[in-house]
């Protein structure tokens, strides 16, 4: 079955406040997820491209690129912005980071710090700060802050799922 592109996905924010845990466990793990994949994976493998596609460390670093853009939709919450701030769907960041130069302890350790950043200040909301709401511009629809952690765990899983599929394509 082939694989639904990211911006092909539509998402349902009815669920309750209430999975707050588990949701930012999801947001949380993921350095450590990404850590357990790709532990003694060669540079080769990890560098490598499939059809033009990003690498297994150009995905690593685009999620490292986009703690930005959840750091500042953090800030358009707590300033009760009616919309988010968009995303660059073009992902110029990562198509010109180089990030297959740099080493994967470094873009690791880089993207466990600054998804530790954002796990920090999202620890830190009330419930009525996390039910806040703003219009989400891709998708047009409204997303509370909760709905907008989820939906950095649901993009996170995405890339994650493309990671598997690169190592099992070049294992």
């Amino acid at each position: 079955m082939p694989k639904l592109r990211w911006v092909e996905r539509k998402f349902d924010f009815d669920f309750p406040l209430g999975l707050y845990p588990d949701i930012i466990e999801r947001v949380r793990g993921t350095p450590a997820r990404i850590e357990e994949r790709v532990r003694d994976v060669p540079t080769s493998v990890l560098t490598r491209r499939h059809q033009n596609t990003w690498s297994i460390q150009e995905n690593i670093g685009h999620l490292l690129d986009l703690e930005e853009l959840h750091l500042g939709r953090l800030d358009d919450y707590a300033a009760n912005a009616q919309m988010l701030r968009a995303a660059d769907m073009s992902n110029r960041a990562t198509n010109e980071a180089c990030h297959n130069d740099r080493s994967l302890v470094e873009l690791v350790g880089a993207f466990r710090r600054e998804r530790g950043r954002f796990v920090e200040r999202v620890e830190r909301l009330s419930e009525a700060e996390l039910a806040r709401s703003a219009l989400h511009p891709r998708l047009g629809v409204p997303m509370r802050q909760i709905d907008c952690v989820y939906f950095c765990a649901c993009h996170d899983d995405y890339h994650l799922a493309r990671i598997g599929e690169l190592l099992r394509l070049f294992r």
